[in-house]
């Protein structure tokens, strides 16, 4: 163990987009991004006129893009790119289709427009009709378009596993695949330049564990295409005015695959990682099932070296539809055994198969994959693959021929300890409605009601026992329900419907429910914001009073309004006969409207208290002068504010007197519900301003003077430290600045980070893997049993089943043991989260000695006034310690490149550190 001195050079943020050559630090959202603004430098390299537009609809593990694309909209507009967020996914199709048919205009002003469309797997598949045209339709010659689809195959944060290759197949769309972050890049010109060339629209995988992760990326060069020999047909291959309906249409797309085949065949995308010759056994893999394929090769102790002395080869497969048969066949023939790797359906493999029967002499000796012969699974075709499932795999069948190598033993030690399991009874860390959030109110029903949920994050009252059931997809929400109506009696239930899917497609399922008949209420949450995936404007023209005026014109004749603000409001604005009503009477109005038979509408109004938090920081919204509290001598701990109120500001506390409740003003959004108790410990503060405790008076240059250099593990080999903590609290931060820390030093650093609905204080794990060069780390995610170091945030998530499975023996762990609120402790005025229980259970998994914990946010609060430093003063503690193979000094330029807070944090980094070397210093 050494510490090492970093000799980094200067690097700016902006350098992920500003740099040309060598090394830049890219998430796979702002890869996407660096994908246009790299075309557009091209083409006007080139000489060429042509502008860029991005289109389509956010949803996870693409909920970011567009909140990116405003942020850099100064340099996307310098590039000439258009970002054009759709309504839905199919009409951002179709616009697509419109810049590609906009040449075709003698007035148009460019020669092109490459352009770029976005969904998450359902939107895609919500999408067929409008990107099935698009691709008959084609590509302009110097437009081209990527069609990016957020696929979530491990339903991470969707309402199932999605999968949008097949998809892409039915309409004669080529599906790229690339593995990485890094391949964002190359993946993305090359799909541009196929489509301009075919005429095609070219499919481009972006899956969640991919497009959801950040990287050290080494910028490719710019690649110069061959132009392929080939001759299309009369009228040509790319976009025109005269496709009407014919089948000259889809004879037009069998010379579009021509093109693509010869593209293909000139500039492959497909290559031989070893380029072995005379390889007995091939490998092929495609998109994150090679790099699960190189770190199971690489826990198997078989690294280049060992592959050509055996004689293994792998072919990396970068369009997984049409195969390129030319060079897919030349890899395989001959083989003794071709093993076909690839996550979820064997697309590959079956595309072998049918060329194996019509060229014969092209197949391997043997090929197997998702089945070793018929009846006999190996590779499954459902859930995901990891490293550690495909090494028994890869043992089994290299075996076969390098039996001296003992690569079965190998595969036994490696997975035959089961991976710890961690539970503790009595609360767990599930995502739950923001402080003050609408929907603590909203979603509330009436005695003996029930109500379907929706897309969004009113999700969440399904398990918070508000008799809320599923839901369908959007644009289908409370259709279920109006046919199911039609053998039950016609039973009232109620519909919850965000406005941004109202906007998105349920108005059109609110006329459905009225053209069936249904009996229902469609309560439509108007929450002015997008909440659930970042705080986005709703797509277009909104309002509380259009939306009214609309379910009027399809035909609804009862509307209610009800508002935490309703004096905001003119009756002259909305259709006779609305009511409006202060929030207070929605159990009255929901009494109401269930007994009306047809089809009712409630809208219930207020902004989402994460986005009215944001609007009071930057001074857009009234901050009322008004504050709760709660006097614990008089509080009885009988949780009736708690139950009013469903809020995680109201937090339990442990006195000399027993539980009690207590109001915690840091985290509180002032939406005041906890005092419909009528509770007499409640006391409300008019007109007076907060004091928030100060730092203390601590001498900082005395104590880091004072604290000894930490022994820093030498990085010689993939280091795996995982993240551990609440969304919605900072956590992910701590990942962010450990791999900009080691991306600073050059070494190879990637993040992870699954939030999705964890980012509503759910369970958040960020995947942190470090190793000497970036060529040095394989997947992101970190495989069950390998973590060597965890930063835990938080106990409840660190002694969970989806953190626990991380650990090992000897996996040191530095553990934030503050009792933080989950939403047991909302709904259950007597859950106990155990965390001593916790802590002494991670201690016995890991060994005692690897453990140190401390209350980080009970130290935040009495060294810096605020516990919001927490987390950063985990990492200071865990750098002490030993546990984060990075300097010091690559750490704070990190804080200061991040820009938040940049004194405060290095601050709390350092006193974390005091923390951990000598803790009476600070007593």
């Amino acid at each position: 163990m050494t510490q090492h001195q970093p000799g980094f050079d200067t690097y700016r943020l902006d350098d992920r987009y500003d740099r040309l050559t060598g090394r830049v630090f890219l998430t796979g959202t702002q890869a996407l991004v660096r994908i246009m603004l790299d075309q557009a430098r091209r083409d006007r390299a080139r000489g060429w006129t042509t502008a860029g537009l991005v289109s389509g609809y956010r949803g996870s593990p693409l909920g970011g893009l567009d909140l990116e694309m405003w942020r850099q909209k100064a340099r996307v507009a310098e590039a000439g790119v258009e970002f054009l967020p759709a309504v839905n996914e199919d009409l951002g199709a179709t616009a697509i289709l419109g810049a590609q048919q906009a040449v075709l205009d003698p007035g148009c002003q460019v020669e092109g427009v490459f352009s770029m469309w976005y969904g998450k797997g359902p939107g895609v598949d919500r999408s067929g009709d409008a990107l099935k045209h698009g691709n008959a339709y084609g590509s302009s010659a110097k437009g081209g378009v990527l069609v990016v689809a957020g696929d979530d195959h491990g339903c991470v944060s969707s309402s199932m596993p999605h999968q949008s290759d097949v998809a892409f197949m039915s309409w004669f769309m080529p599906v790229l695949n690339p593995a990485s972050v890094a391949e964002y890049l190359s993946f993305g010109e090359y799909g541009i330049a196929l489509s301009r060339f075919s005429g095609t629209w070219v499919g481009f995988k972006a899956i969640s564990e991919t497009v959801e992760s950040g990287q050290s990326v080494e910028l490719p060069e710019d690649r110069a295409f061959v132009q392929p020999d080939f001759t299309g047909p009369q009228g040509g291959i790319h976009v025109r005015l005269s496709d009407l309906p014919s089948p000259e249409i889809e004879t037009r797309i069998t010379h579009k695959l021509r093109a693509v085949e010869a593209f293909v065949e000139a500039n492959p995308i497909d290559c031989r990682i070893y380029d072995i010759p005379d390889a007995r056994f091939g490998i092929v893999t495609t998109g994150k099932g090679h790099l699960d394929t190189l770190e199971a090769l690489r826990l198997l102790g078989l690294d280049e070296a060992a592959c050509r002395r055996l004689g293994i080869d792998i072919y990396k497969v970068g369009m997984v539809w049409p195969l390129a048969r030319r060079d897919a066949l030349a890899f395989v023939t001959g083989k003794d055994e071709v093993l076909v790797i690839e996550e979820k359906r064997g697309i590959i493999e079956s595309q072998f198969k049918e060329y194996f029967y019509d060229w014969p002499g092209a197949k391997p000796r043997k090929m197997v994959g998702k089945h070793r012969s018929a009846g006999d699974p190996l590779l499954p075709w459902t859930g995901e693959l990891g490293p550690l499932m495909l090494v028994p795999v890869l043992a089994e069948r290299l075996s076969r021929f390098f039996s001296d190598e003992g690569l079965a033993d190998r595969a036994r030690a490696l997975t035959e300890t089961p991976a710890p399991v961690l539970s503790v009874p009595g609360a767990t860390r599930t995502p739950y409605f923001c402080s003050g959030c609408p929907h603590n109110t909203s979603t509330k029903l009436p005695e003996g009601s029930q109500a379907a949920s929706g897309i969004g994050c009113h999700v969440m009252a399904g398990w918070m026992d508000r008799q809320t059931l599923g839901y369908a997809q959007m644009g289908g929400e409370g259709v279920p329900i109006a046919v199911a109506q039609r053998w039950n009696g016609g039973r009232h239930m109620f519909q919850n419907l965000g406005e941004g899917t109202w906007y998105h497609s349920g108005s059109l399922a609110i006329r459905q429910a009225i053209a069936a008949g249904a009996n229902i209420t469609y309560k439509i949450l108007y929450n002015d914001a997008v909440a659930m995936t970042g705080g986005q404007p709703v797509d277009g023209p909104v309002s509380v009073q259009a939306i009214a005026q609309s379910c009027r014109a399809e035909g609804v004749t009862r509307i209610a309004l009800v508002s935490d603000n309703p004096g905001a409001f003119d009756l002259r604005d909305f259709p006779h006969g609305t009511t409006l009503d202060h929030r207070d009477r929605l159990d009255a109005i929901q009494r109401e409207l269930r007994e009306i038979r047809g089809v009712t509408v409630l809208i219930y109004e207020q902004t989402c208290a994460t986005e009215k938090r944001r609007r009071r920081k930057r001074g857009k919204a009234d901050d009322p002068a008004r504050f709760v509290m709660i006097n614990e001598a008089v509080c009885e701990g009988c949780g009736d504010c708690s139950i009013a109120s469903n809020c995680l500001s109201v937090e339990p506390v442990e006195t000399p007197l027993g539980r009690k409740r207590r109001i915690n003003l840091s985290s509180c959004n002032k939406d005041f519900s906890c005092l419909d108790g009528f509770c007499p410990s409640f006391v409300t503060i008019e007109g007076g301003r907060r004091r928030k405790p100060g730092p203390a008076a601590l001498d900082m240059g005395a104590l880091r003077a004072g604290l000894p250099q930490p022994a820093i593990p030498a990085l010689d080999r993939p280091f795996d430290l995982l993240v551990a903590g609440v969304g919605g609290t900072g956590v992910v931060t701590v990942g962010a600045l450990i791999t900009m820390a080691a991306h600073l030093e050059g070494r190879g650093a990637s993040v992870l980070d699954f939030t999705g609905f964890a980012q509503k204080f759910g369970t958040v794990l960020g995947y942190v893997r470090l190793a000497p060069r970036p060529d040095d780390i394989h997947q992101v995610r970190i495989e069950r049993g390998h973590a060597d170091a965890v930063i835990g945030c938080d106990a409840v998530v660190c002694s969970s089943p989806k953190a626990s499975v991380h650990y090992r023996a000897g996996t040191r762990v530095v553990l934030n043991r503050a009792p933080m609120p989950t939403g047991d402790l909302v709904l259950n005025r007597d859950a106990d989260l155990r965390i001593p229980e916790r802590e002494d259970l991670i201690a016995r998994t890991v060994g005692p000695e690897n453990v140190t914990a401390r209350d980080f946010n009970a130290a935040s609060e009495r060294l810096m006034g605020d516990a919001v430093f927490a987390n950063i003063m985990a990492l200071g503690a865990a750098w002490q310690q030993g546990l984060v193979p990075v300097s010091e000094v690559a750490l704070k330029q990190a804080i200061l490149l991040n820009g938040v807070a940049v004194e405060k944090n290095s601050m709390a980094f350092d006193l974390g550190r005091v923390l951990a070397a000598d803790p009476q210093a600070l007593a």
